[in-house]
């Protein structure tokens, strides 16, 4: 079976094919700006990768330019778009009506149009997505796997804010939690390793960053809440915030809701405490001799260090901590740093191992004395997505 997944963001559609039989990446891309007069397509197969500069207007275009591009015989992808059995798709929200992927009809698809108010900037262009692939391919599985499903089954003690009911009941005002697809694959490449469901606490810390705690296969909180905006210190997002702040901001600079929420989602975390980046790379490039750069470092491991002792707390012990995303993966210092000083608990880093891991490849980090498995573990959101989709393409 080969499935096409979909990634739709408001400028941008990132695809993959794979070959469902043994789960192979055939070819992905990205087409980017789209709206805009510079878009572009970017296509990587056999090894190779291409550039198409390519005006798409929207994403009804971008996709049938997509299919043309797999169909083209030049790049030798696939002969029709009959070769393409099932198309799986990331989408923003199910808020507490979708708890887990769902093959999408008519119904569904205004269902998803009626939780747009819940995530306004992203699950338009989901829906626009899907949309496109439904005129385009009738007769097609489509699939919608969503970014809040993992964390469906928090406890409403977890999931409720302490304001009164009717922000929950009318508004529908409670933490939904996101990057879901990462955490729920996470979770499940753990349990294949250790052989075992058992308490995890997976941390995906990239430029967004979230961490989530899990027992047995079932999430039971997470750091991200009503949006994405909660919880850890990320690329250009402030993460946890009194929210009096915001009127604060509001009356010092006189800045309406909007661009309030603007200057705490793109312009604060990393970016706005350095001055320097969103980029941790360029961050901890100057963190010697920049005290502003030091001090985004120490508050990023600080916070993480901060949820990894909650949810320790929340799991009542722990089995396994997992980094995954660009900077878990990717970034030893941090994660030697958000790992010191946990000894009491029992949680010791091998700093050799930590330091000389391997990039793209899962790695025990794990100290000789520690009470608990340490991972470095490569993320795959597109292969949970297309492992679902083929699923329910086949009932």
């Amino acid at each position: 079976m080969k499935t096409l997944v979909l990634n739709a963001g408001s400028s941008s559609l990132k695809f993959q094919l794979m070959d469902m039989n043994d789960e192979k990446l055939i070819a992905k891309g990205n087409c980017e700006k789209i709206g805009l007069n510079d878009s572009t397509i970017t296509l990587k197969a056999h090894g190779n990768v291409k550039t198409f500069d390519i005006k798409l207007d929207n994403h009804q275009i971008a996709m049938e330019h997509v299919l043309k591009i797999l169909c083209d015989k030049e790049n030798d992808i696939i002969s029709n778009l009959s070769e393409i059995e099932a198309v799986g798709h990331r989408v923003l929200h199910g808020g507490e009506k979708f708890k887990k992927s769902t093959l999408i009809d008519e119904k569904v698809l205004e269902e998803l149009k009626e939780l747009i108010p819940l995530g306004p900037l992203h699950q338009p262009a989901n829906i626009q997505g899907i949309e496109a692939c439904m005129q385009l391919m009738p007769g097609v599985p489509q699939v919608a796997v969503f970014d809040t499903e993992f964390h469906s089954t928090l406890p409403d003690y977890a999931y409720r804010y302490a304001i009164p009911k009717e922000a929950y009941t009318k508004w529908a005002i409670r933490k939904y939690g996101f990057h879901g697809t990462s955490h729920k694959y996470i979770a499940g490449e753990l349990a294949k390793l250790l052989n075992k469901d058992g308490k995890f606490i997976i941390c995906h810390i990239g430029n967004g960053a979230s961490i989530s705690a899990v027992n047995n296969g079932k999430c039971l909180d997470t750091s991200m809440g009503f949006t994405p905006l909660e919880g850890l210190v990320m690329g250009t997002r402030s993460g946890d915030i009194d929210p009096a702040v915001v009127e604060r901001i509001m009356d010092m600079t006189g800045k309406d809701i909007h661009e309030t929420l603007n200057y705490l989602n793109k312009k604060s975390g990393l970016l706005g405490i350095s001055g320097i980046s969103s980029d941790i790379r360029d961050i901890q490039a100057q963190a010697e001799s920049n005290a502003d750069a030091r001090l985004a470092v120490d508050m990023l491991c600080y916070r993480v260090k901060k949820y990894i002792g909650e949810y320790i707390a929340v799991l009542n012990g722990v089995d396994a901590i997992v980094f995954t995303a660009g900077t878990g993966e990717n970034r030893p210092e941090i994660r030697q740093q958000i790992l010191e000083g946990l000894d009491w608990l029992g949680i010791e880093v091998d700093k050799d191992k930590n330091y000389n891991f391997t990039r793209g490849e899962v790695c025990d980090i794990t100290g000789e004395n520690s009470r608990c498995k340490i991972f470095v573990m490569p993320t795959d959101e597109e292969l949970l997505i297309a492992r679902d989709t083929k699923t329910l393409a086949n009932k």
